[in-house]
């Protein structure tokens, strides 16, 4: 039997979460528990909200993705950064596909 989603999560997003619906979902009060502000917080949602996706979809999550994650949640990349990272990393990755199609 196949491990539930959140069970394939880190410790740090299984307590990300924890606060989260502790806080009953407030973006803002999960912000100030961590001691940063609502667009880092949203940005490490939306990047825990990947993670699982790809999990739940039977995929393994993009390591690159993951490193970015990472980094943004020890505070060594900004989400500005992060964002343009990302982007960058998943139009190559397409380029790649594409490349590799023919």
């Amino acid at each position: 039997m196949a491990l539930h989603p959140l069970e394939s999560l880190s410790v740090e997003d299984k307590e990300f979460v924890l606060r989260f619906v502790l806080a009953s979902g407030s973006l803002k009060d999960v912000a100030q528990a961590y001691g940063v502000s609502y667009p880092t917080l949203r940005t490490r949602l939306d990047q825990l909200i990947a993670r699982l996706n790809e999990i739940a979809a039977g995929r393994t999550p993009d390591p690159m993705a993951e490193l970015i994650a990472s980094m943004v949640d020890r505070g060594q990349l900004g989400t500005k950064e992060a964002m343009r990272l990302l982007t960058t990393h998943r139009q190559s990755l397409a380029q790649t596909k594409e490349e590799q199609r023919g």
